[in-house]
């Protein structure tokens, strides 16, 4: 379990595919502290570390993953916003985020707003109880964010300097893909709702 707040935005040092498998290679400077077998948020995507060798560590993708995230688009030298897993005697600073991607999004417009920025990102819902509400949480990139100006296929989302600089939204422009993880509470009351309703 995650809380969608950003360690870091990290370099991708290497990629090596392996059959539909694909390693992915990360600097950051907290790999002295993790251990073999421990769950990181890659851009929203919970991975295992498989390999540590001095001051880099190794996850691997598998197919499933790659076909609903952003991680099959990274190239050497892309920043990854990473996250280690939240500690139970901590603060819950952002929203539950379970790592697990629901889909992908691309960015439509990115408008400059004296100081902070509004990024606008599009999807075609894979499944009914995948939406938005106006003030609730999305996880962009495993970034916990508010909604602002929901629609059924679109949000925006308002980025503070901070956030801007610390995680890889510095990055990201018209065009770009992001993961995307909606509300795991939204999803329940929609299904929930859904089910009372074709009753």
């Amino acid at each position: 379990m995650f809380s969608g707040i950003v360690e870091e935005a990290a370099p991708v040092v290497r990629l090596q595919k392996d059959k539909d498998n694909l390693h992915i290679t990360m600097r950051c400077s907290f790999v002295s502290e993790l251990k073999i077998d421990q769950s990181i948020s890659h851009n929203g995507v919970c991975l295992t570390v498989v390999k540590k060798e001095n001051d880099t560590y190794t996850v691997t993708a598998i197919k499933e993953t790659l076909e609903k995230t952003n991680l099959g688009l990274l190239r050497p030298g892309d920043k990854v916003n990473l996250e280690r897993s939240t500690k139970l005697d901590g603060r819950l600073d952002g929203h539950m985020v379970q790592g697990h991607i629901d889909q992908t999004a691309v960015c439509t417009a990115v408008k400059e707003a004296g100081g902070s920025w509004y990024y606008t990102f599009q999807y075609e819902p894979l499944q009914d109880d995948y939406i938005t509400v106006e003030k609730g949480s999305v996880s962009v990139n495993g970034v916990s964010l508010t909604v602002v100006n929901s629609k059924p296929k679109s949000f925006q989302v308002a980025i503070i300097p901070y956030t801007w600089e610390v995680t890889n939204f510095h990055q990201i422009k018209k065009g770009t893909v992001v993961n995307i993880e909606f509300d795991i509470l939204g999803k329940y009351i929609a299904k929930i709702v859904k089910q009372q309703l074709g009753k």
